[in-house]
């Protein structure tokens, strides 16, 4: 047969062994490429744990096209572009292991660094607190992202007892208003202690302590000193986007005259991370303010409250505004305006102004209604015969300047309005001070 009499479907097999081949070929490249993946991710970790990140970086960055799929990869380059001070690749990754592994408290807590890195603090705050929870916080919103994140970065090095404190030492002024029977002055020294306690289950759970200790002395002649002990039990867990907790709390108070209050009760709440930028929070307490002996004994309550609170991020991370509502019912008191139902709001806002300086402000209102009709006495708005009926006020804020890593200084203002149809129960006071606080 001559050459030219060869047609296409004579030449098909020739030009279909090649393809076969290059396909071959190219499967066998693919295979080899993840087969090289899965042999670098526990060199890569080592890496890590040996605090070599540039050498990780540089073993998976050339891989990420062939693995974006896999969220241990993208925790893994995740962690090491981090490591290496590059946020936003880092920010990335963390957020692709979460849509590959959705609730994945490495990949939570890594978003949360790397929004940190970025400056975003409210958004950082909002990602860590999907996972941690943590009591007494600084004021300020930075210092409390940073609090977070040396917590986030204990758990990446494979640490699961995540413990931390903070020491405050302040000088201040408090000033009785018209309406508390003032004006007078009371120069005061306060002083702060306390510390938090989380352990960390690699099954989400997690459980959660805390102490603070508060003390407050006055320079004022035959006036009380205060002084307050805090303390919280409890269980955490992490679902999804979500955290919950349940536990026991309360405090022991002293003042004066050998008068104690103490409070002790259950509580649970679940906080939701909306998106980046928005939180929602739902919760339910159910407690005892007790006056065991003395004068205020009369006062001993039973307390169930309900609340509920949004935080919204604005500015790229650097400021948040919250909303907090709260409502329940006060009884099985003798007190004589009897049991009260109450309902109340608290909206704050919380922003940086540098790196290391950063401020507050916030506003609490709460009406309570008492049950007990009571015949008005001198001075009283209540007229004839009525039930008592109080607005409670406070207007706060202040700033937080970081002069040294852990180190701020913390001037404050808060003025406190109580407004009563009950003479005797309205109460004004202001009150200034500042203090030094290290975290540790």
């Amino acid at each position: 047969m001559s050459p030219r009499c060869i047609t296409l479907r004579d030449r098909a097999p020739a030009g279909t062994g090649r393809g076969r081949r290059v396909a071959a070929g190219l499967l066998v490249f693919l295979h080899a490429m993840a087969g090289a993946a899965e042999a670098d991710l526990p060199r890569a970790r080592q890496l890590l744990a040996d605090g070599q990140y540039p050498q990780a970086y540089q073993l998976l960055q050339p891989l990420q096209a062939t693995t974006r799929d896999d969220a241990a990869f993208n925790l893994l380059l995740g962690e090491a572009a981090l490591r290496t001070g590059r946020a936003d690749e880092a920010r990335a990754l963390f957020a692709a292991a979460l849509a590959l592994q959705p609730g994945s408290i490495e990949a939570h807590l890594g978003l949360g660094r790397a929004y940190l890195a970025r400056g975003d603090y409210a958004r950082a705050k909002i990602e860590f607190e999907t996972v941690l929870r943590f009591d007494d916080l600084p004021p300020d919103l930075e210092s409390q992202a940073e609090i977070y994140a040396d917590a986030a970065r204990a758990y990446a090095e494979g640490r699961r007892l995540l413990a931390s404190g903070y020491a405050l030492l302040g000088y201040g002024n408090y000033r009785i208003g018209a309406s508390g029977g003032g004006p007078r002055n009371d120069a005061f020294f306060a002083a702060r202690v306390g510390g938090r306690l989380n352990v960390e289950r690699d099954d989400a759970y997690a459980l959660v302590g805390s102490l603070d200790y508060r003390f407050r002395d006055y320079d004022a002649e035959g006036r009380r000193n205060d002084s307050d002990l805090r303390w919280n039990g409890a269980v955490s867990r992490n679902v999804g986007e979500g955290n919950w907790i349940a536990g026991l709390r309360g405090r022991v108070s002293y003042r004066g005259d050998s008068t104690y209050r103490n409070d002790f009760g259950a509580y649970g709440q679940y906080r939701l991370r909306l998106d980046e930028d928005n939180q929602v929070s739902a919760g339910l307490e159910v407690r005892q303010r007790r006056y065991p002996t003395g004068r205020l004994r009369e006062r001993t309550r039973n307390i169930v409250e309900a609340t509920a609170g949004w935080t919204h991020s604005m500015l790229d991370g650097k400021a948040s505004v919250s909303l907090d509502g709260q409502a329940g019912r006060e009884f099985n008191t003798e007190r004589p305006d009897g049991d009260a139902n109450f309902f109340g709001l608290s909206p704050s806002v919380n922003f940086s102004i540098t790196e290391n300086l950063g401020g507050f402000a916030f506003f609490w209102w709460q009406n309570d209604r008492y049950n007990i009709e009571r015949l008005g006495q001198p001075g009283d708005s209540l007229v004839g015969i009525g039930t008592r009926n109080d607005n409670l006020y406070e207007v706060g804020g202040g700033l937080t300047w970081q002069f040294l890593p852990n180190w701020s200084l913390n001037p404050e203002i808060l003025y406190i309005r109580d407004s009563s149809n009950i003479l005797a129960a309205n109460y004004s006071s202001t009150e200034i001070w500042i203090t030094l606080r290290v975290d540790f």
